[in-house]
């Protein structure tokens, strides 16, 4: 008996999925967990399997149309099987695909340099001007014919010629700037709601703190050399944050609109920045993970979000989120939660600058990081708290390990 075949559900955000290919088409033979289709979902592009055998009978939607979630993507049945009811009964329900931008690309163009014009001559005889303002002219290469006098009776004075280029250079003509319209992908029309969403509808505050890194410089340091690894400082980050959240259960929290879910398990998102925007594999059991297994997973995981290859349980359920911007040399930023999270914690530069040890001002390395918390979970005093053990273990790094 022929059976629909529906868009699923890929991540708990999903409206609709973009048919990227099909890998099968009308009239072939399918097995059941053969791939059908690649499919574009707002947070990657991932293979569906169909899930009965028989022939493919129909696809009701072409590459690169979209199909809302529960519409239906095919009918798998008998070789020529009358498909009339099943027709009848169902309306494909697809987006209009998306229209591609307009072709504004202008064509290269190579700078233009344009030749200096011929100096003008405001001074005709003879050149009134102060015995200073003659010698920075003539140090300059100035002609004073082409100086106007700012002085008594047009006098030329040092004002008038100090800051005057005396040999003009070529004047370089940038190409002009191209206008492009991008359309909206699944995911940058995900991203823009769940923030929008999360800005209006989450009371977000703010707490920063800052902390001296020179032990923990000096840890990865010794760490990488005694174990021939390269561990990041966003690693010693994301093992830190996991402990602190152990020890600050009531920040490891997410908000829901009847309850409040206090995790029994510590489960850090990181934030990796991909073509499409933003999205946040998560490290399991981060709090269980050593440091090598924390950069090891990290390093894969954002290998296979670029290249949009990360699987819905890869990217959803965390407890927390770490956003990390200080390789761009920025030292201080606050991040929108990611909800149904309480929190999300932002990671600024490591920057050298004076500070104080045993009474000394010495020269120092230190770290800011913000911490942004869902009133309706974390309380000015729990983020305070967990920012606290945070601090304390980045400036005791051998904590990580012991």
């Amino acid at each position: 008996m022929a059976t629909k075949m529906l868009m699923p559900k890929l991540s708990d955000t999903m409206e609709e999925g973009i048919i990227l290919k099909w890998r099968k088409k009308e009239g072939e033979s399918i097995k059941s967990g053969d791939i059908l289709a690649d499919i574009q979902s707002d947070k990657a592009d991932m293979e569906q399997e169909a899930y009965d055998s028989g022939v493919i009978l129909k696809l009701f939607a072409k590459e690169g149309e979209g199909v809302k979630v529960g519409a239906p993507l095919a009918i798998i049945g008998k070789a020529g099987e009358d498909i009339a009811a099943l027709m009848a009964d169902t309306t494909p329900v697809a987006a209009p695909k998306q229209e591609s931008a307009p072709d504004v690309t202008a064509p290269a163009v190579a700078p233009v340099y344009v030749p200096p014009s011929a100096p003008v001559v405001v001074n005709e005889g003879r050149v009134k001007a102060s015995p200073l303002a003659k010698k920075i002219a003539q140090e300059k290469n100035i002609d004073l014919r082409t100086v106007t006098g700012s002085g008594p009776m047009g006098r030329i004075v040092k004002a008038d010629v100090e800051g005057k280029s005396g040999s003009s250079m070529s004047r370089k003509m940038l190409p002009p700037m191209q206008t492009k319209e991008i359309p909206l992908s699944m995911m940058r029309k995900t991203i823009a709601k769940r923030l929008l969403e999360s800005k209006n509808t989450i009371p977000h505050f703010y707490l920063t703190i800052e902390m001296n890194m020179k032990r923990a410089m000096d840890f990865r340091a010794s760490f990488n050399d005694a174990t021939g690894t390269k561990i990041s400082y966003n690693d010693i980050v994301m093992k830190a944050v996991a402990l602190a959240l152990r020890e600050n259960p009531k920040a490891n929290s997410s908000f829901y609109p009847d309850k409040i879910v206090q995790h029994g398990r510590v489960e850090v998102s990181v934030a990796v920045a991909v073509d499409e925007g933003l999205i946040t594999p998560v490290i399991r059991n981060t709090d269980q993970k050593t440091l090598i297994e924390i950069s090891s997973e990290t390093k894969e995981l954002a290998k296979r979000a670029r290249e949009g290859k990360l699987k819905p349980e890869e990217f959803t359920n965390g407890t927390f989120t770490v956003s990390n911007l200080g390789m761009y040399d920025i030292e201080n930023f606050a991040a929108i939660i990611n909800p149904p999270e309480g929190a999300i914690l932002a990671v600024g530069s490591i920057v050298e600058k004076p500070v104080v040890e045993n009474g000394q001002v010495v020269a120092g390395h230190t770290m800011k990081v913000t911490l942004s918390c869902d009133h309706r979970v974390v309380d000015g005093a729990v983020g305070a708290q967990l920012l606290q053990s945070f601090k304390k273990i980045m400036e005791n790094p051998l904590l990580l390990v012991i």
